[in-house]
């Protein structure tokens, strides 16, 4: 499913015309800066658990060494922050069924 497809359903299921449920889309998913409220809570080191269906967060990786393999040479892999999403029981019981 993609995003017009999910716009598509969500408003068929609720009412709300597909110009509307394209917003609340947008206001929850959408990664560009300063949009969407998940990416927003991410950004701000805060969780975003929704019971029942997952949560989700981020996680800090540590600078380490790597190889390029290209050339052989040792290089350091910057530190970053990675989103994770993290299934919640009632999900992944429904999906392994």
């Amino acid at each position: 499913m993609n995003k017009t497809e999910l716009v598509a359903k969500l408003a068929k299921v609720t009412g709300l015309g597909k110009a509307k449920a394209g917003d609340v889309v947008a206001a929850l998913f959408d990664a560009r800066p300063g949009k969407g409220i998940i990416a927003i809570e991410l950004d701000k080191g805060h969780k975003v658990a929704i019971p029942g269906f997952g949560t989700f967060s981020s996680r800090n990786r540590k600078a380490r060494k790597g190889r390029n393999p290209a050339t052989g040479k040792t290089i350091t892999i910057a530190a970053k922050k990675y989103p994770v999403f993290k299934a919640g029981k009632t999900l992944k019981d429904r999906v392994a069924k």
